[in-house]
Order: structure tokens, then sequence, then C-alpha cells
């Protein structure tokens, strides 16, 4: 009996495993074609949905998520997409009219230069602009401040009241002067106050203004007013204040004239002339 048991146990195990192995293989088999009918049966009826119009679906019909979803899906995408174009647009307009400006994920290798120089309280002479032999209007403020206080110097001199360009290229220049004029004061003329006229000189004569050569300077800018007070007040102040681009060269040289040096004030938050490149 015991050599009948041990001859008849291999083919019995045997057979029970193959049968497990039959069971799990169809069992698997039978799994994946549940699911691959499921799929197809949620893709016909994911495609269905499409042709369905908004009066067909109602809030709890299945297809109006699959429709609600697929509509934010396109929304966004057009969105990024128009997105993009709009901010190419703009970047190019941007970099068409300021090519210098820096967009976000761009550098700039361009060095900075810049000035800004401030009234002095330093007792100076005044200088007629036309002294040296240049033929402009007023009295040029010599007595700038470029190291201390507000103001600093970056790759441009200061040179005897005159901003010198070591650079060339399209700068953006300003200046205010702030008056301070007392009464009794003899009146030069009784035409418009003539304020400021920075002015440049250099190799380069330029059209724009009129055309002249060096050493006679080319008037960038001009402003001017006329000033009332109270005969009661014992002065009157008022400020002019100017900016503007200008293509410079290198040497090219900036100044402000005034025609009576002698009422401004040379307060260093009243009275500044500066300008730096712009491209």
């Amino acid at each position: 009996v015991t050599s009948f048991s041990s001859r008849f146990r291999f083919p019995v195990v045997l057979f029970l495993g193959l049968t497990c192995v039959s069971v799990c293989l169809c069992v698997f088999k039978f799994v994946c074609l549940c699911l691959f009918q499921m799929k197809e049966t949620f893709a016909r009826s994911s495609v269905s949905c499409l042709t369905l119009t908004g009066a067909d679906l109602s809030s709890s019909d299945p297809c109006s998520q699959v429709t609600q979803q697929l509509h934010l899906l396109i929304e966004k995408s057009l969105s990024q997409r128009y997105q993009r174009q709009i901010s190419s647009a703009v970047r190019d307009e941007v970099s068409r009219v300021l090519p210098s400006v820096v967009l976000e994920g761009h550098s700039s290798s361009r060095p900075k230069v810049a000035a800004h120089v401030t009234g002095s309280f330093v007792s100076k002479p005044s200088q007629d602009a036309g002294g040296d032999g240049r033929r402009v209007q007023g009295q040029k403020i010599s007595w700038w401040e470029g190291q201390r206080g507000l103001a600093f110097l970056q790759d441009v001199q200061l040179q005897q009241g005159e901003l010198v360009v070591s650079r060339g290229g399209l700068y953006y220049v300003y200046a205010q002067v702030y008056f301070r004029h007392h009464q009794g004061e003899p009146e030069e003329s009784e035409e418009p106050e003539e304020p400021e006229e920075p002015g440049r000189r250099g190799g380069r004569g330029g059209g724009h203004c009129f055309s002249i050569s060096y050493p006679v300077p080319i008037l960038l800018m001009k402003t001017s007013r006329t000033s009332c007070w109270s005969r009661g007040s014992e002065f009157s102040l008022h400020s002019a204040h100017q900016g503007g681009l200008f293509p410079l060269a290198t040497g090219d040289r900036l100044f402000v004239t005034v025609t009576n040096a002698s009422a401004v004030d040379m307060d260093e938050r009243s009275s500044f002339f500066g300008a730096f490149l712009i491209s």
C-alpha cells in the first residue's frame, strides 16, 4: 500500500499544479478581455459625446463632464498660444523702439555708462559760455559736484563743468536748475528767461538742430519761463527741468548755461545735471 501511494503521489500533484495554472490563466485572460471591452466602450461613449450639442446634455449626463473638460483643455491651450504670440509681438515691438531693453531670460554685456552731477555751494566765479571762443547764449554753470552726496560718475568724466562722453551711443540727457530771484535784482531784459541750454560740442556736428562744426556747440534743449511774484515777497522760486534722447559720439561734451548764474540755487536736490547710455 505504501509503495502504491508513493507511486501515484507525483502525478496527482502535477495534475493539481497544472489545473491551478490553467485556472489562473483563464482568470487573467477574462480580466484582460473585460478591461479591453470597457476601454472600447469608454472610447465610443467619449466620441459619441462630441457629437452631442449643449441642448442634448443634462448636468447629470456623463457626457457633460467630458465636454466640459475638453472645453477647458481647448481654452487653456489657445490661451497659452495667444500669450506666446502676444508676448513675441510685444517683445519685437519693444526691441524695435528701444533695442537696449533687457528682456526676461536675456542678459546684456553692455557696460553701464551714466553720470549725475549736482549743485555745489563752493564759491566759483561764473563763466561766460562764450568766453573760450564758443558762441552760445548765457553763462555756463561750471561748479557741479561729481563725487560727493547724490552725485556719481560712471565711465563719464567731469571737466570744467562739462560731462565728457567716453562711449558713443544713444543717451538720455536731463538737467534741472532751481532759481531764487531776490527782490531788487536788476533784470537783464524783459524777454522771457531762458534758464537752461544743455548743449554739446564734438567732432560730429549733426543736422538735427542746425549744421555747424567743432568747436561751436550744438544746442540740444532749451526752456524758458517768465516769473512774477508779489511786491511784498523777498524772493521768487521756480525750477526748470528738461530731458531728451540724443545720439552722442565719443568725446562730446555736455554742459548747461543760464541767463543769470547768480540767481541759481545750487542745492544738490534742486539743481542737477546728468546723462546715461540707452543703447
